[in-house]
This record gives structure tokens, sequence and C-alpha cells, in this order.
């Protein structure tokens, strides 16, 4: 018997192009079922004016998608993994990651200029409190401004002389087909990425077992444990939009070696740690831990006014 399955999607270019792909990879792995893209705006595609921080973080781009998914309206969520909070929703599951795609930050200037060569005093455009610390930890000569919007506004307000140079995703930009437009990949250990940067996440209501048969084809072993390492690091330390934190855990060997950074938003401190490991479990809590250590919250907690 077939199945249909309603997939719940944000309306931008890029939300769209990952549902059509997590669409695609499902009918080569089940060609019997039916698959309907749902678009949905959220409240965070909808409010544009503000930073992200100030109007209550990332999880404003994915409560409507959960809340069709819990009401019955829809069977599936595609969510760019970066925009979940680490703590799961009630009666909702995180089942699978896609391979990762390429999970550093893109240096985006006018003039292919880099930014160890930008002048003094030049706009960037960036909405991300951990783009911001790393940057100005680097170039604290630079003037950050704010930037919201999808990928092809910001490129607008880049090319309209609103800015100087913008940050944004390489994965974001190489699945839309503009990598052409990247100046330069900032990349690790001295530049750490969003964690589960570059992951598609795919999520459905916990107990829709026949669903999570049929996705679970579409799993990659590695990405699920890069994930499963990184959000562990986020949950501990309460990582969102508020908070300065970077973390990827990178290949090596068996298993992966686990780098994080939580600062200020001004750059002016940063803790960096690193640790290698198997266990994305035990190694992601051990990390943060360390950052605990060295002062960590100490950071969040002067971020959240405590």
């Amino acid at each position: 018997m077939s199945q249909e399955i309603r997939i719940a999607t944000r309306r931008s270019a890029l939300a769209l192009w990952q549902a059509n792909h997590v669409r695609d990879r499902l009918l080569e792995a089940h060609p019997d079922v039916r698959v309907e893209l749902v678009p949905i705006v959220t409240r965070g595609d909808r409010i544009i004016d503000r930073p992200l921080a100030d109007i209550g973080g990332k999880g404003l781009f994915l409560k409507e998608l959960e809340s069709s998914l819990l009401a019955g309206e829809t069977d599936l969520a595609v969510h760019s993994m970066k925009d979940m909070p680490a703590e799961e929703t009630p009666g909702l599951s995180l089942e699978v990651a896609l391979p990762r795609a390429n999970p550093f930050d893109a240096w985006v200037s006018r003039g292919g200029v880099s930014l160890a060569d930008m002048p003094a005093g030049s706009r960037v455009g960036t909405s991300s409190l951990r783009r911001r610390c790393q940057l100005l930890a680097a170039r604290p000569d630079l003037c950050v401004l704010d930037l919201r919007g999808n990928v092809d506004t910001r490129l607008g307000k880049l090319d309209a002389g609103d800015y100087d140079a913008i940050i944004l995703a390489c994965a974001g930009l190489e699945r839309l087909g503009l990598d052409q437009r990247i100046t330069s990949e900032l990349v690790s250990p001295q530049w750490l990425p969003a964690g589960t940067q570059g992951i598609i996440g795919l999520q459905c209501r916990t107990a829709d077992a026949r669903l999570i048969e049929r996705i679970r084809p579409l799993a990659d072993p590695f990405a699920m444990i890069q994930a499963a390492a990184e959000r562990t690091v986020l949950a501990r330390l309460q990582g969102s939009c508020q908070v300065p934190l970077a973390v990827y855990a990178e290949p090596r060997g068996q298993g992966f070696l686990l780098r994080a950074l939580v600062g200020t938003p001004d750059g002016r401190r940063v803790l960096r740690a690193e640790l290698a490991g198997t266990d994305p479990g035990a190694c992601g809590e051990a990390l943060a831990a360390d950052l605990e250590a060295r002062g960590a919250r100490e950071i969040i907690a002067g971020l959240a006014g405590g």
C-alpha cells in the first residue's frame, strides 16, 4: 500500500531546495510513496527588521512547522538542523540527519576583498552573535551591522552597497548554485561554525513508527554522530542565538575532534576547548564541562543578565 508523506517546509528558496532534495531521496528509496510539499511561513520569516537574539532566537523558524506536525496536518518537517533548539519538542523526534554539506561560513565581500585585507571601519553584515564574536576577535576595527533576510535578500543588500562584506553559510550558497559568490571560506580551527551547520534534519511525530522506518535509509551515520556530539554541547551550554557559541565535530581517524568556543559578542573574551573522541554524548558533555570550568557559565549568565 502506498503512503502519502506531507513535508512541512519554510517558503524560502533554500528551505524549498532542502525539502525537494528530501522528496527526491524519499522517492529514490521508496518509489511507492507520494510526497507533497506544504510550504509554511514562520514567525522568523515574517520578522526581518530585528536581530534574532532580540525576538526569541532560531526557534522562531520552526514553531509553525512543529505545530503542523503535532496537529497531524503534515507528517515530516525538513529543517536546517542548526536552526533547531538542542532540546526536543515533546511528541516530536529528530530522527534523521542527512549527509553533511560544507559546514563552514563564507566570507562574501564586494570586489573579492579578503577578511585580512578589509580596510578598518568596513561594514560587515551578520545577524549571528557567534559570527560577530569571532569577527571582532579577529578584526576589532571592523563595523558589524545586523543583517536579516533570506540568501537573495542579503546578497542584494551587499550588492546595493549597504555592506562591504557579509557572512553566510557555505552550504546555503552551494545548494543554491551561488558558490561563485564566496570570496573565501572561514574554516576550523581558526573559525568555528554553528553546531550542525550544513546538516539537514528530518523531524516527525515520535509515535509515527511507519514513517520513521521510511526515512531511516536517508540517514548518514557520521552526520548523526556529528549532530549528537554538537547538540550535546549546545544543550549543556544552552546554545541559542543569544549566546555566541560555536561547535564542530571534525572527522578524525575512526572518530572526531570536537572543537567549541564561547565568547562575548564584542569578541574581547573567547574561550576555546577541544577533545578527541568516538562517543558523541560523553565527548560533548566533557567538552562542555571543560568550557564551564574555564568560565563559560559566567559569560552566558552575563549575556542573560543573570
